[in-house]
């Protein structure tokens, strides 16, 4: 049911597909507009890069987008696309409980704007990779169950509400990728808060 809701159908407007190339090799990726021309995603998603573009809805216009933020310890970026001016921007929800009903939104294996049902897991500490497969490191990360395929990658998790309650940086690699892992949404709001930019993105990830 809450994929069918009026708030996260119209959480859709805010979500865009991220566009580049990193080592001669095309990646695409999800994100979320949170500000007027700011768009989150993972780091992995433009590592290397130096011709991002962003897709409201995944269609029509290419807007030009560079780097203000590029985190691979937690995998997360921030972008700044002036061409998106006026797009609505979501909203964190930083105090979401564990079992919140949500939906992953995004465009998976560099398809149309897909909606998935999802259910919020905990958060909590971790020993992990960074965004380019380096470890150990320690980090917080949110557990979700739900579909995550390739190309949820940056995309939001949002509530019955259409507030963020995680941005997908991962799928697990069992349980036949019907659970993932996200962003918790302190991460992001801290990033939010100190982006300035233009930052580099660091090498390919690939």
């Amino acid at each position: 049911r809450v994929a069918r809701d009026p708030h996260v159908r119209a959480a859709g407007r805010s979500v865009v597909k991220v566009l580049g190339t990193a080592c001669g090799l095309g990646v695409q990726g999800s994100g979320w507009v949170a500000g007027d021309g700011l768009v989150v995603t993972n780091a992995h998603v433009v590592a290397g890069q130096d011709d991002t573009t962003v897709q409201v809805g995944g269609a029509g216009s290419h807007h030009d987008a560079e780097a203000v933020w590029f985190d691979s310890r937690n995998d997360l970026a921030l972008l700044r696309a002036p061409g998106l001016a006026g797009t609505p921007a979501l909203r964190l929800h930083e105090d979401a409980a564990q079992g919140t009903s949500a939906a992953i939104l995004g465009f998976p294996e560099n398809g149309p704007y897909h909606v998935a049902p999802a259910r919020l897991g905990s958060t909590s500490t971790v020993v992990s990779q960074d965004a380019y497969g380096r470890g150990p490191v320690r980090r917080s990360i949110t557990a979700l169950r739900g579909r995550v395929r390739q190309g949820n990658s940056g995309g939001p998790v949002v509530n019955g509400r259409g507030r963020v309650v995680a941005t997908i940086f991962a799928a697990t690699v069992s349980n036949s990728g019907r659970s993932g892992y996200g962003v918790p949404d302190s991460v992001v709001a801290d990033a939010l808060a100190r982006a300035r930019g233009p930052v580099d993105t660091g090498p390919c990830a690939r």
